[in-house]
């Protein structure tokens, strides 16, 4: 479940407590677990960190924040993926991985930049891992200190939110603000498509649908998203990664026992039938889609698709526009094959069947809606590690 942050459930735990008189209990307070927000740039004593306090807010899979960094001399960086953080059923060629790593690149670029640094970055300099990653770097970075041209879109990293919500049904997308997007990109980010008609949008809600529901019949890749799954501001504060669930409701449905991740992950219940109300819900109320492919698939490719994703929703984010990937259809396990197959057909992307053909790295909803809260993030110097780890 790579989107899913929140559950819709009724107002009737709520009533209960309140009821009680246990409502100050359903306060919510994430204030520790989107620090990170609060803090970037705001000076690190390092060129470095102050570069990384902004890359750790990038987008990434079921918000694990792979990112492991090792600071080297005085003007350069290690990038590691940090194998306790893989997907390993819902994404078993850490293909998102990937991606959301290269999110993290692009962010350290973008605001190196603002410091008058231009980044000399190699991936995968000790070879691009298959079929997993290992312990090999992602890529070594480092800094020079000759201006390089300031990305506009970096004014709206603060801002970038991914929308998981309902869009507003009265307010359609124009082809005028998608090809704006488009703009966003650089050669190598990938090649973006969308449609913003009502049949094409119907048969690409027909397959979001089909493939959200294979993801979370499928018990492996259910399970996975249910154990990382952290209820309540109590959870969310002391492991501010994964899917989040908060808000006063949240809080009252855990307190009556309504909301746990054993029933979450029990076929029939109640919050297992809320997360698929909720999340096609929000399927239903696309106004847009649009999806990034590239000419490869190769461990590079994969990591400039990160780059050319984030720029994307830094322009939607500039736009007032709501982007919410949709990430099921894409995903490489068995029971996922067919859909998998009728995505590439539909969007015209040959199906890869290697390294060498092409492949849809993303796929997301358009839409307008009220911006959410920043997601939850560790702090910069917990993903930091020494030279010798």
């Amino acid at each position: 479940m790579v989107t899913r942050r929140a559950i819709l459930w009724s107002g009737a735990g709520a009533v209960v407590l309140t009821g009680a008189g246990l409502a100050p209990l359903l306060h919510s307070d994430l204030s520790k677990a989107r620090a990170p927000w609060r803090v970037a740039g705001t000076g690190f004593g390092d060129k470095r960190l102050d570069a990384l306090s902004y890359a750790v807010l990038a987008p990434n899979p079921h918000n694990r924040q792979p990112w492991l960094i090792r600071l080297d001399g005085d003007d350069a960086l290690t990038l590691y993926c940090d194998p306790e953080r893989l997907l390993r059923d819902t994404d078993p060629q850490d293909r998102q991985i990937v991606i959301g790593l290269g999110a993290f690149l692009e962010l350290m670029r973008q605001a190196s930049a603002q410091q008058g640094y231009a980044l000399e970055t190699d991936f995968f300099p000790e070879g691009e891992p298959y079929p997993r990653l290992d312990g090999r770097p992602i890529a070594t970075v480092r800094f020079v200190e000759d201006p390089p041209e300031k990305d506009p879109l970096f004014a709206h990293v603060l801002a970038r939110r991914t929308s998981r919500t309902r869009f507003d049904q009265a307010r359609p997308v124009t082809a005028e603000t998608l090809n704006a997007l488009d703009q966003a990109l650089r050669p190598d980010d990938g090649e973006f498509e969308w449609v913003n008609d009502a049949e094409n949008i119907t048969a690409l809600k027909a397959i979001c649908r089909e493939a959200w529901r294979i993801e979370v019949e499928t018990a492996a890749t259910r399970h996975e998203s249910v154990i990382l799954t952290r209820i309540g501001d109590d959870e969310i504060n002391a492991d501010p990664d994964g899917i989040s669930l908060s808000g006063p409701a949240m809080e009252a449905a855990r307190l009556i026992g309504m909301l746990t991740r054993e029933k979450m992950d029990e076929v029939g219940s109640i919050a297992y039938q809320s997360t698929i109300d909720f999340y096609n819900g929000n399927i239903d109320t696309s106004m847009a889609f649009g999806w990034l492919s590239t000419a490869g698939n190769s461990r590079t490719n994969q990591l400039r698709a990160g780059a050319g994703w984030v720029r994307l929703q830094l322009a939607a984010t500039g736009l007032g526009l709501a982007m919410q990937p949709f990430s099921q259809a894409l995903q490489e396990f068995p029971e996922m094959a067919e859909i998998y197959e009728e995505i590439h057909d539909f969007t015209g992307v040959e199906t890869p069947r290697t390294a060498l053909a092409g492949r849809l790295q993303g796929l997301f909803r358009f839409g307008y809606a009220k911006p959410g809260p920043a997601a939850p993030r560790w702090p910069l110097e917990t993903r930091l590690i020494a030279a010798d780890a």
